[in-house]
């Protein structure tokens, strides 16, 4: 058992939503949204791996 396993059992999926959405926005404004797309896939990532499951409409 991974730490994202440990972390997920721990976790209810506002919590993890609200923790997601708030190092996005950190880390786009320390970066200056510079790095958006990025980001925005990471915590996609981040989210399917803890189980979070949001629908995310798709960006032009």
């Amino acid at each position: 058992m991974g730490i994202f396993d440990k972390l997920k059992n721990k976790m209810s999926p506002d919590k993890t939503k609200g923790m997601s959405d708030a190092a996005e926005k950190q880390v786009n404004e320390r970066t200056g949204h510079k790095y958006e797309d990025q980001v925005d896939t990471a915590q996609q990532k981040a989210e399917e791996r803890f189980g979070v499951d949001r629908d995310r409409p798709d960006r032009p």
